[in-house]
């Protein structure tokens, strides 16, 4: 009877992985790609040659690597069962396309996390939209909060550099969520990339000028 139980499930996962209309990989612990389906790949423009063993992470932009990386980390040892994340997905032509990604801890039989599943959706590009209509929709603190966090700078750092407190830029930082509507600094730097706000083309980032009052 297990046995049975054993091989539905694996055929429903299967359904699921082919089927869905969903992108969708399935990770080692240290976050290499083991399988992803057609659909993922058609998010990335790639074959499943550019991604295979690759870290998953690689596919994204440098800007938000650092804060995925530490919260797959945390799915690997056990410290969370998920999290959903909006983030930059780099082409392979260089261009980049905002993505919705869910990533779900998988135990073996045992305690132990076996595999991370990585489920994408393309976010919804008219708010984005609306949002760069505006036109210039920062300041010239703003850009350089923005291009630090991109950067991976700390809150203390960017304090230090730009000659503001802790809590100024906290401030400035809670100004520009609520403007983008992103949900936490992870999400505004990937809507930045997917906005065109911060070029892939540069780095150490820069805020282009036409989002700039």
């Amino acid at each position: 009877m297990e046995r049975s139980h054993q091989l539905a499930d694996d055929k429903l996962y299967r359904s699921m992985f082919e089927r869905s209309g969903l992108g969708m990989a399935r990770l080692d612990p240290k976050r290499k790609v083991l399988e992803a389906n057609a659909d993922l790949l058609n998010f990335f423009g790639r074959s499943i040659h550019d991604v295979y063993s690759r870290d998953f992470t690689e596919l994204v932009h440098p800007g938000v690597r650092p804060g995925l990386e530490r919260q797959m980390e945390k799915l690997a040892e056990g410290k969370r069962g998920r999290f959903a994340e909006q983030v930059a997905a780099v082409r392979s032509d260089g261009s980049t396309v905002p993505i919705t990604m869910t990533a779900i801890a998988v135990h073996g039989d045992g305690p132990s996390i076996t595999a991370l599943l990585v489920i994408l959706k393309q976010a919804a590009g008219d708010r984005d939209r609306t949002i760069v209509d505006q036109g210039k929709v920062l300041t010239d603190v703003h850009a350089r909060i923005l291009e630090g966090m991109a950067a991976g700078e700390s809150t203390t750092q960017l304090a230090s550099r730009l000659f503001l407190s802790r809590q100024g830029v906290e401030y400035h930082l809670g100004t520009m969520l609520r403007k983008l509507k992103a949900p936490n600094r992870t999400a505004l730097v990937s809507r930045a990339y997917a906005m065109g706000m911060l070029s892939v083309a540069s780095w150490p980032p820069r805020v282009e000028p036409a989002f700039v009052k």
